[in-house]
């Protein structure tokens, strides 16, 4: 993950506001049992209005349901799956800004509204909004949080400066023009607000040479970024964040970048308990990641992308390989 802390305004000299394990790692310690039964197979298997006429534009195709991206079931499961693996990383914490009494915060993106409904119980002064395009967050939420359907990437329609805080996460493959979302994240946040905005690599890699330049897992790095350019919507966020940030006139900028295993055969056991989790993030989410960008923009048939997921699982399970994605 690559995580970005921003203030709208300078508030004195920068500070990493949470030192997270594995940040400034160069290597990760292989365990030194490479048969840890962590690897069983049974282990934990816009404007408002006008978008109110397509709220359940859906569209299936090759048995999943889509709005912008996938939204039916599964994809919602392994939204709450990463949503777990993000709190682990930061130590139980929702979020690293230094935020103080926060009083009107944003979650851009929201998805199942996971992070928006712990963030409204842990701050109940706090009026939360959490948006995004398709009503698949639940009823029952705290009294101090309301979701919208709305497009983030169309001008927002909030008052500027407005907000304390603007939490963004996983939007990577989902934004054309980052400069002009940022823009709108400058306008919208309260002078001397934060914004934070956590991305994860989509190209996995090694330190010790298991991922081969001939490997499944470097093909997946190479064609996920290529799909990524075809859609025009880039999948190299968690490299670009960073500049678009400052370029957008935040000052005060912090980046903590650190590696989730891709599966549990780090030795530390923080490491190993989000790759276990990730392994299964990755089981369940590749399907929607890939199936529709590579049908839809590389011409691949659905045939040809069941195999390529079998062999992507495949490697998921060899404890030869010691991969890991940037974050």
């Amino acid at each position: 993950m690559a995580d970005q802390a921003a203030s709208q305004t300078a508030a004195g000299p920068s500070t990493t506001p949470l030192d997270i394990q594995g940040a400034t790692q160069n290597d990760l310690e292989v365990a030194d049992d490479e048969t840890d039964s962590a690897y069983d197979d049974d282990d934990v298997a816009s404007d408002t209005t006008s978008l109110r006429s397509s709220i359940e534009d859906y569209h299936f195709q090759n048995g999943r349901r889509y709005h912008a991206g996938p939204n039916d079931e599964q994809q919602s499961d392994s939204l709450d799956i990463a949503h777990h693996i993000w709190t682990l990383t930061k130590d139980g914490n929702l979020h690293l800004a230094p935020l103080q009494n926060p009083q009107r915060v944003l979650d851009v993106g929201t998805g199942t509204g996971i992070w928006a409904i712990d963030f409204a119980d842990h701050y109940p002064s706090a009026s939360v909004i959490g948006t995004d395009l398709s009503p698949i967050q639940p009823l029952s939420v705290p009294p101090n949080l309301q979701f919208e359907i709305d497009d983030c990437c169309m001008d927002w329609t909030y008052r500027k400066e407005s907000f304390d805080f603007v939490h963004i996460r996983s939007l990577y493959g989902c934004v054309a023009d980052w400069p002009a979302f940022y823009e709108q994240c400058f306008k919208h946040t309260k002078p001397g607000g934060w914004i934070e905005q956590s991305e994860m690599g989509v190209v996995p890699k090694s330190d010790d040479g298991t991922v081969k330049p001939d490997s499944i897992f470097h093909q997946w790095g190479e064609v996920s970024l290529r799909a990524g350019d075809e859609f025009g919507k880039s999948l190299r966020t968690v490299d670009e964040m960073k500049q678009g940030i400052k370029d957008a006139g935040f000052v005060d900028v912090v980046e903590i970048r650190t590696k989730w295993p891709m599966g549990p055969w780090v030795k530390d056991e923080k490491l190993k308990e989000i790759g276990r989790w990730n392994r299964l993030h990755w089981e369940s989410s590749m399907e929607g990641w890939c199936m529709f960008l590579l049908t839809n923009y590389l011409k691949w048939s659905p045939e040809e992308v069941q195999i390529y997921l079998a062999k992507m699982r495949a490697m998921l399970r060899n404890k030869g390989v010691h991969a890991y994605q940037d974050m």
